[in-house]
């Protein structure tokens, strides 16, 4: 198969879009496996050595969480992909945010459902709240704040126009 000139890119094995949305999502995995370290983390100090109400314990992990998340996905999880708003930093951080917001608010209300009306134990309702929000976080993030394709294509892509 002959390489395209005008983009390296094509001619060689190439991941499928698939494959990289599941590189991605692993990668999202394993940032939220680390922020949920330190949701989990907070959330059991707040809640079993100061005394803080399982939901506001909850609530303090979350926000933990969400900033080791903001970093990483900006930093890693997301680093290849053309940002939408990236030229409207104070736009694109409160999107994020809000997304996470809306996470915790999907968050606090699991876990009321799980504690308060399952009868479920605090730290397995913290962990299925979790496995659930994760996915939310991930789709949300994913589609709305960056765009299908890699930056660096685009970028090769310009260049040789």
């Amino acid at each position: 198969m002959e390489q395209d000139q005008r983009n390296p890119q094509i001619g060689k094995s190439s991941p499928s879009a698939l494959q990289a949305l599941i590189r991605q999502f692993l990668r999202y995995f394993v940032t939220g496996g680390l922020a949920f370290i330190v949701d989990f983390g907070l959330f059991a100090l707040a809640l079993y050595v100061l005394g803080i109400h399982y939901l506001v314990a909850n609530l303090l992990g979350l926000v933990g969480g969400t900033i080791v998340n903001y970093i990483l996905s900006f930093g890693w999880v997301f680093s290849s992909q053309k940002r939408r708003m990236e030229k409207h930093k104070v736009i694109e951080t409160t999107i994020f945010v809000s997304i996470g917001l809306l996470g915790m608010l999907f968050n606090e209300g699991l876990m009321y459902v799980f504690v308060d009306m399952l009868d479920l134990q605090e730290m397995l309702a913290k962990i299925v709240a979790a496995a659930i929000v994760l996915m939310w976080n991930f789709a949300a993030r994913k589609f709305i704040l960056f765009q299908n394709g890699d930056k660096n294509v685009a970028k090769t892509e310009k260049k040789d126009s």
